[in-house]
C-alpha cells in the first residue's frame, strides 16, 4: 500500500507498489488509476497476444503489458529488469480509460515523444478511435497514415493492424492467419 502522500521518487515507488496497486508514476508523483473495464482488458488480450506470436517469430524482443512499468531515459544498458523497463520502449500503446484520456494524450504523449519513443499507438475504445503516431525526423510524433484502416509498423517490419479487429470482439486467430503466423 503506498503511504497518505503521493510525491516519491521513482525508486521508493517501485519498493512500495506491486502488481495490485494500479498505479503509474509521472515526475515524481504517484497516480493511481481506475481498474480496467472489460473492452479494455478485450484489447490487452488481442495486442499481447498478436504482438507477441509476432515478435517470437519475427525478431528479438519482448512484450510487457500493464501493469509494467517503463522508466524513461536516454542511455540504458540491460533494459528490461524484473518489474520495469529502464529505458524507452520501442512502441508504446495505451489504451484509454475515462479518467486516463488527458494523461495519455497530454503528459504522457509529450513525455514518450521527449524519449524518442518511435511509435505511440492511443487507442480509445469509447470512442472507438486508434491512433498511430510515429517520430518524425525533427523528433515529434505525427499521425501515421492508414491504407484501407490498416495501420504498418515501422519498428516492427511486416507487422500491420487492421484498426477495426480493436471494436470487434478481438479476433486473434483471424488476426494471425492475415499478418501469416499460424
Amino acid at each position: 500500500m503506498l503511504p497518505e502522500y503521493r510525491s516519491m521518487t521513482y525508486e521508493e515507488f517501485l519498493n512500495l507498489a506491486d502488481e495490485d496497486l494500479p498505479a503509474e508514476w509521472v515526475d515524481g508523483e504517484v497516480i493511481v488509476t481506475s481498474l480496467a473495464r472489460d473492452r479494455h482488458q478485450d484489447i490487452v488480450r488481442f495486442l499481447t497476444a498478436v504482438l507477441s506470436v509476432f515478435v517470437e517469430t519475427h525478431e528479438p524482443g519482448a512484450v510487457r503489458p500493464a501493469p509494467f512499468q517503463m522508466k524513461l531515459a536516454q542511455e540504458h544498458l540491460d533494459r528490461l529488469k524484473a518489474t520495469y523497463l529502464d529505458g524507452p520502449a520501442d512502441l508504446v500503446i495505451e489504451i484509454t480509460s475515462p479518467e486516463s484520456v488527458g494523461r495519455d494524450r497530454g503528459e504522457k504523449f509529450y513525455e514518450y515523444e521527449q524519449a524518442n519513443i518511435p511509435q505511440y499507438w492511443l487507442i480509445d475504445p469509447e470512442r472507438k478511435r486508434a491512433e498511430f503516431y510515429r517520430l518524425d525526423e525533427n523528433g515529434q510524433y505525427q499521425l501515421a497514415p492508414q491504407e484501407a484502416g490498416v495501420s504498418r509498423s515501422r519498428v516492427l517490419e511486416g507487422f500491420w493492424l487492421r484498426a477495426d479487429w480493436l471494436w470487434q470482439t478481438p479476433p486473434v486467430l483471424e488476426a494471425l492467419r492475415a499478418l501469416e503466423l499460424v
